[in-house]
């Protein structure tokens, strides 16, 4: 008989859901920063085949931003991994292992085959936008929208399938100093110089109930911080999505 820590004797928090959220996991954590970088992904693939397919072949300057773009974005991603890799999936299989559950740690086995398989998309992604940097032609821009075809297809199913299995054995499993432990995990993920890209990407588009609610629990300041770099993240979207 599969047993869990009793979230459900524990004080419920109200969760975010933002527009293609595959589902909400309620529970005692607030998972609001999952759903938001899960929403800037998914608002990134889609805005990037949008720019492949419409960008001019010729635009050499805005393929050159795309590419940059690509790698900055693949960058947060490849840190968001990292730490669930590194600091929640073993938390979660240690859960499923002491519960004798099955289907938790199928899952946990299939989050990390579709992480390596996005790091594969990723890299073949950077490969194609590197080559229609260097060299725009009809060629290059047909076997990146291949391979941003096959990366989009790779993300959209793993987010999917983490909102809707994974996320709940968060919310059903983990104590509140674990949860507090993976958050503080992910905050030191990512290096400093990240900070300028990230913050105002991963504001981009979300309700302002969810951006109030992450500069609450974000370091003092943060909200200033977002006011000054937004405006040039801003131009930076502007050159690279001229198109999309």
């Amino acid at each position: 008989m599969t047993q869990h820590s009793g979230s459900h004797n524990r004080p419920q928090r109200p969760q975010l859901t933002l527009p293609r959220q595959a589902h909400t996991a309620e529970g005692p954590h607030d998972q609001t920063g999952m759903y938001v970088m899960h929403h800037a992904l998914r608002r990134d693939f889609a805005t990037f085949l949008s720019a492949t397919e419409n960008t001019p072949i010729s635009e050499h300057e805005v393929w050159t931003a795309l590419h940059a773009r690509w790698l900055a974005m693949a960058d947060v991603l490849h840190h968001h991994h990292c730490a669930e890799d590194e600091e929640l999936w073993p938390v979660l299989r240690r859960h499923a292992e002491r519960a004798g559950s099955h289907d938790d740690l199928t899952t946990l086995a299939d989050m990390e085959a579709e992480h390596e398989r996005l790091d594969s998309a990723l890299a073949a992604g950077r490969g194609a936008f590197a080559a229609m940097a260097e060299h725009p032609c009809a060629d290059h821009r047909n076997a990146l929208e291949i391979r941003l075809s096959a990366a989009t297809e790779a993300l959209l199913e793993h987010l999917a399938h983490e909102e809707t299995h994974a996320l709940p054995m968060l919310q059903r499993t983990l104590s509140e100093q674990e949860n507090r432990d993976f958050e503080k995990a992910v905050e030191k993920s990512y290096p400093l110089r990240m900070l300028p890209f990230l913050l105002p990407w991963a504001m981009e588009g979300v309700p302002d109930q969810a951006r109030d609610r992450l500069l609450e629990t974000a370091p003092t300041g943060y909200g200033l911080l977002l006011r000054l770099l937004r405006r040039r993240h801003e131009r930076g979207e502007r050159r690279a999505f001229r198109y999309a």
